[in-house]
């Protein structure tokens, strides 16, 4: 069953309930859990919220999907990509000076 944020607009207070899919949203703030004394009756919204994250462990999946940081940091390293050697340039070698001519 999903658990469900709500937050009363009367008494400020923000709470969880585990509902079922189909129930319908609270209305009124929980009776058991409200600061007001005598019970406020305040009006509560429902919260949006992040979801559970889901992380798939056992048979069937890769071992390698939840390495440590510091083996991913050495794989990305070993797949560097290589320098492409086209673009590696020596520097022009000096040019020979001509030769002199002769006066006769």
């Amino acid at each position: 069953m999903p658990t469900y944020g709500y937050k009363c607009e009367k008494c400020g207070l923000e709470f969880e309930a585990r509902q079922s899919i189909t129930a319908n949203a609270l209305k009124i703030c929980p009776k058991e859990s409200c600061p007001h004394k005598p019970w406020g009756k305040g009006r509560v919204t429902r919260q949006i919220s992040t979801g559970g994250g889901l992380l798939f462990k056992g048979s069937g999946f890769y071992e390698t999907d939840y390495r440590s940081e510091s083996y991913q940091q050495a794989a990305k390293n070993d797949h560097a990509p290589a320098v492409n050697p086209a673009k590696e340039t020596k520097p022009p070698a000096p040019a020979k000076p001509a030769p002199k001519a002769d006066k006769k």
